[in-house]
């Protein structure tokens, strides 16, 4: 594996214009199973319900996520509760962790013991056998914070499992994002940092992209005849799940499989109506097809 650091600003679908018959790209059958382990910035996450369904696409997504964590050391005390710091926490979960890890863990750790953290964290991460870490820059609203991203570039250059994931470049024009210590999340931001993962995940080929229609242009139909063709959705996790959003030419119906089919009893013309498609996650997309009908 190669180290990379992210730095999306969008996330590009490729896609293709084929006929609405076989030929589909398969789908990923399985999510893949994403662990991530925050401390108060990334719980703003969980508390925003959009920011969660987002970090949840296309994985299967754990959340270890505790205000105060740290990465090493006894972490920080919250109404009374020390939570595990990484190292513990992944000692403790061991191979239910998965194979992919999101760390967002950092603002309560000490500038001069930060990069030896993150090595022995890194460290317990391989041993638990994850095979890919991303971990979100801090934001640098305070000098400590660049000194303590340096040290992450330091680490990925000495693991190549590890991805950076440029939080701080990222979030860096967008004070809305941020309470007014500059650091925790508001709800945009919380949405924010949950979308970046989730593009992240995506580049890393650990979540798939969007469920897409890939059918762009349908069969031509003949008036009285049986009529018969698929639609192809591409990308997303199977199975999928197929309707309509607008009523299709009269004779002719969309079953739930993708099949469209009927006898067509509309007069002779091209008719355009828009289908739906829903992978296994509940994600969707729609597109505008047209049935050209004729005598």
């Amino acid at each position: 594996m190669t180290r990379a650091v992210v730095r999306l600003a969008a996330l590009v679908v490729v896609g293709a214009s084929v006929a609405g018959v076989a030929g589909a790209a398969r789908a990923q059958t399985k999510a893949q199973q994403v662990t991530l382990i925050g401390d108060s910035v990334a719980d703003a996450i969980v508390q925003t319900s959009g920011a969660v369904a987002e970090a949840r696409r296309e994985v299967s997504l754990n959340l270890q996520v505790a205000p105060c964590r740290r990465t090493a050391g006894q972490s920080c005390p919250y109404n009374g509760v020390r939570p595990p710091n990484v190292i513990d926490l992944v000692q403790s979960l061991g191979p239910a962790l998965g194979p992919n890890v999101v760390v967002a863990v950092g603002y309560n750790d000490d500038e001069g013991t930060f990069a030896q953290s993150v090595d022995d964290a890194l460290t317990a991460l391989e041993g638990a056998g994850v095979k890919r870490v991303f971990w979100l820059t801090l934001r640098a609203a305070r000098h400590p914070y660049l000194t303590m991203n340096a040290a992450l570039e330091a680490a990925a250059e000495r693991h190549p499992d590890l991805t950076l994931v440029d939080w701080n470049v990222y979030s860096r024009s967008h004070l809305d994002w941020f309470q007014s210590d500059g650091i925790h999340l508001s709800g945009s931001g919380a949405n924010a940092m949950a979308t970046l993962i989730h593009k992240a995940l995506v580049g890393a080929g650990v979540a798939a992209p969007d469920v897409r229609v890939k059918t762009a242009r349908l069969p031509v139909a003949r008036r009285g005849a049986a009529y018969s063709a698929r639609l192809v959705g591409a990308a997303g996790i199977a199975p999928y799940r197929w309707s309509l959003l607008q009523r299709a030419p009269a004779g002719v119906h969309l079953e739930a499989s993708g099949l469209v089919e009927g006898r067509p009893r509309a007069a002779a013309g091209a008719y355009a109506f828009a289908v739906r498609i829903t992978d296994a996650t509940g994600t969707s997309s729609t597109r505008r097809l047209t049935l050209h009908i004729a005598t």
